[in-house]
């Protein structure tokens, strides 16, 4: 009971802690309150035509083809004639939201907005669209309704496709938008049959929004070089184009119409986007029409050094760049609506052709809107001092909470290590001294100056926590002192060299995070530690295993992220390495752990859908390249073994070998299913070296001299543990508990064969057996839980206390966070992703741990009574 409620109290602190740093900068960056600042002059433009190519990159568009011609002639007459043009450049992240928010409203996506996963608003907001007239939009139901949601009034017209429209992989994407310009045309002529509709249209301050999603999936399905992706650019051009017509009709060729063309993000050249890579950043714009300046030639070279320029032929055509939320305040001064109130875009004068008093109008306008009093000729300076008096605003209370974390991080660590030396350690143990430690009066002080703050109770838990957690480390602070007389006995080269050790370890981990390959050389150190530890002597072919098997295993962490091509032959070859294993292993244990008859049989089928499920990704995806879609049958074998996973182990043997077989080739049949090519190979290879990991471990017990170590084949999980036989902690119980976490293999299983914790990495090919609409299931736990049985296993073997590694691996898993905390303390965000992940593994593997123990220890008896077999 006790360690249940140890559990409970640690999961707490730690869901705290984790919290915690979306209140310190995960913060809305939005303020309310303004009131909407517009230029008072008359508009150039009385409507709006705005086109959103959905993953269009700018050298995509911009670069011509071999013969010299453009694979979008309508725009590329449009630079070349009739309007401006630019690259438009995005933040990270380059996500579909966060690009349609800085382009629309002005200001990049409330960082608030990751929680929801860049799917609602987490707060209201002002955009162009809620301050025009009217808005009729037509595109993805993922884009268009926030934009509707956020508007006051009911002035903004959504049509969508349905969800189900947005499968890439059974038919071609530019479906999408051939949809939306249909759409389109049939609007326009439906409105001249309708006098109310028609009225409405002839109205000022109208804008009209085409999301175009088809060029985007198309890259996700098809990589950004494929004819598909390229196809879909032209279909694009023409669609515009014949958009144009459609409207100047209409309006009878009134010349009040402007035009702008842009995208809301690139795309790398392996089809993903969200970080910061120029493929991703770089978008085209191009702007045309009623108040727009027209296509300027230039002699002088252009004041930009990228060569972009010339590589796409447009040296003599000027080029004015913008960032992405220019865009906001550029078309607001186009047809004469108020710029969004929480727009931080700079108008590109550049773009627009009208008098120098309506530039400077617009101007004063753009710099009234961001600080209310103003002065035109100081407008720009103002605008970079207001922004900065914004950051000042939102980070107010960032260092005052940070510390307050880190307080508590390190009053928990403390205690945590307080408290293995107090029940886990052998120590000379001494009557505490410290008595009762009175904290009356500070949790009060704390509340007081918290309330005349007027702070929200999340900041009371913040800053209050640590006063219970620093009262229970005084309170065991006897455990210091018998350390400290205990420490003349310690064997202290030992202790430093293991001080030494988890201290490389940490900072070995912190670079990691930068540069995968730094893995490879911990899996390089780590091969050497049977010859280090003088266990090669006593067990060559073990320790050569162990040798080879890190050697392999540090191969992955040197594998691309992102960007490889799919490999479906590697999958099989994953498939038949896992059943050729599997095999071997029975044939060699029959005599020494002879098998029931039903488990024999169980392990027969779950070696069958291995070879089937090796055999389903290569159909699927062979049906797929075919635009036949997804067969029923793979999909059906897909979810039933996903579901299933969890539960065939179950029914399997509980001796120690047997079950981690189960869980193995369960466990392998759904990853081959989500791999693509060289990842497949990750789980036989990380399971060879657990099963090595788990013999060795034998012999280094041998090694010290622990004479009732139980025999392997005799240890069943379900059997109950002989408290006896539970010993103190030794110091190579450190080294245990570091192999899992934090450095190894956890870490391992996190990044070995990609960053699972960005989606920028996620491959939706991963998902085609499951499903082809674009939903990621990025987060495959599989190698968590072969390392995590594993785990269990070493536990149980070494007749070790559970209590006692996993407070060792808190302890651990901890240090590492406050590394991060500290570093984040010094304002360097850089950090903060990292500390979210850290904090993220150890809740996750506090939770998966007691997964792990249901799923090793417990049985599902459906057709007979256990019968134990011992050798």
């Amino acid at each position: 009971m006790r360690m249940i409620i140890f559990f409970l109290v640690g999961l707490t602190v730690h869901v705290v802690f984790f919290i915690s740093i979306f209140d310190i900068y995960f913060t809305s960056p939005l303020v309310h309150g303004m009131t909407p600042q517009a230029t008072p002059l008359a508009p150039p433009a009385s409507r709006l035509v705005l086109v959103v190519a959905d993953g269009l990159r700018a050298d995509s568009l911009f670069t011509l083809l071999p013969n010299g011609s453009s694979r979008a002639p309508y725009l590329r007459g449009n630079i070349e004639k009739r309007g401006t043009w630019g690259v438009s450049h995005t933040r990270v992240p380059t996500e579909s939201r966060p690009g349609h928010v800085a382009l629309i409203a002005g200001f990049y996506e409330d960082v608030s907005a990751v929680a929801k996963g860049w799917k609602e608003n987490p707060v209201e907001f002002d955009s162009v669209f809620n301050e025009s007239s009217h808005t009729w939009c037509w595109g993805s139901p993922d884009i268009l309704p926030m934009f509707a949601k956020g508007a006051t009034g009911d002035h903004v017209y959504t049509h969508t496709y349905s969800a189900e429209e947005e499968d890439f992989a059974s038919t071609d994407a530019s479906k999408l938008d051939s949809w939306v310009f249909t759409q389109v045309t049939s609007f326009f002529h439906s409105a001249k049959s309708n006098s109310s509709l028609n009225a409405t249209l002839h109205e000022d301050k109208n804008i009209f929004f085409l999301h175009l999603l088809g060029i985007d999936t198309n890259g996700h399905a098809h990589r950004p070089m494929s004819q598909e992706y390229l196809d879909n650019i032209g279909l694009v051009d023409a669609g515009v184009s014949h958009l144009v017509s459609v409207v100047e009709d209409f309006f009878g060729y009134d010349g009040k119409t402007a035009y702008v063309f842009t995208s809301d993000h690139g795309m790398t050249n392996w089809g993903s986007h969200g970080a910061g890579h120029p493929s991703e950043t770089l978008t085209p714009l191009v702007v045309w029409g009623a108040g727009v300046q027209g296509a300027k030639t230039v002699t002088e070279p252009q004041p930009y050094s990228d060569g972009y320029l010339k590589d796409w032929k447009l040296e003599h055509i000027q080029r004015v760049d913008v960032n992405q939320a220019d865009i906001a305040p550029l078309m607001a001064s186009l047809i004469g609506v108020p710029i969004p109130v929480n727009s931080v875009g700079v108008l590109p004068l550049l773009y627009l052709n009208n008098t120098h008093r309506f530039k400077a109008e617009s101007m004063y306008t753009n710099a009234i809107q961001v600080l209310e009093q103003f002065k035109i000729s100081l407008c720009r300076s103002l605008i970079s001092h207001s922004l900065e008096g914004l950051v000042y605003y939102h980070t107010y209370d960032r260092f005052f909470l940070g510390c307050s974390v880190v307080l508590g991080f390190v009053g928990w660590t403390s205690y945590v290590v307080l408290l293995i030396l107090k029940t886990h350690a052998s120590l000379n143990r001494h009557p505490n001294l410290t008595g009762q430690v009175r904290t009356y009066s500070s949790p009060l002080v704390i509340a007081v100056f918290l309330f005349i703050q007027r702070s929200p109770i999340t900041y009371y838990i913040y800053c209050l926590l640590p006063v219970p957690v620093w009262y229970a480390v005084l309170k065991e602070s006897g455990t210091l002192t018998d350390l400290f007389h205990s420490a003349p006995s310690l064997p202290l080269w030992k202790c430093f060299g293991y001080f030494v050790l988890v201290a490389f370890g940490i900072e070995l981990l912190v670079v990691s995070f930068f540069h995968r390959a730094m893995l490879t050389l911990g899996l390089v150190f780590l091969s050497l530690w049977p010859i280090l530890s003088g266990l090669f002597g006593k067990a060559k072919t073990r320790s050569l295993s162990w040798f080879l098997g890190c050697l392999c295993l540090a191969v992955f962490p040197l594998m691309p992220v992102v960007g490889r091509e799919p490999n479906i032959h590697l999958v099989a070859c994953a498939g038949l390495l896992a059943l050729f294993t599997s095999a071997c292993y029975l044939w060699s244990s029959r005599r020494r752990t002879p098998l029931h008859l039903s488990d024999t049989q169980l392990f027969v089928f779950q070696m069958i859908h291995v070879a089937v499920c090796s055999c389903v990704p290569f159909l699927t995806h062979s049906s797929l390249q075919q635009k036949q879609g997804l067969p029923l049958l793979n999909q059906i074998i897909s979810w039933t073994t996903l579901v299933s996973s969890i539960v065939v182990p179950l029914l399997s043997s509980t001796r120690l070998f047997h079950r981690l077989l189960s869980i193995f080739l369960s466990l392998t049949a759904t990853y081959l299913l989500l791999s693509t090519g060289s990842e497949a190979l990750f789980p036989p290879v990380l399971s060879w070296l657990m099963f090595v990991w788990i013999n060795i471990e034998q012999e280094a017990m041998l090694a010290q001299g622990v004479s009732s170590r139980q025999e392997l084949s005799t240890i069943d999980f379900s059997a109950n543990i002989d408290i006896t036989k539970i010993r103190q902690l030794k110091l190579d119980d450190i080294r245990r508990s570091y192999f899992l976490y934090p450095c190894i293999f956890i870490i391992t299983a996190f990044f070995g064969t990609g960053n699972i914790a960005s989606i920028n990495s996620f491959d939706p090919a991963s998902v085609y057996c499951f499903l082809t609409v674009l939903t990621p299931l990025s987060w495959v736990i599989i190698p968590f839980i072969i390392v995590m049985c594993t785990f269990e296993t070493i536990q149980v073997a070494t007749q070790l206390s559970s209590r006692s590694l996993f407070l060792i691996v808190l302890v651990i898993s901890d240090l590492m966070a406050l590394v991060r905390s500290f570093q984040i303390l010094r304002f360097q965000i850089f950090f903060i992703s990292h500390y979210v992940i850290v904090m993220s593994m150890t809740i996750f593997l506090m939770l998966l741990s007691v997964v792990t123990h249901i799923l090793t220890s417990q049985r599902l008896i459906l057709w007979r009574k256990p019968k134990m077999h011992f050798p």
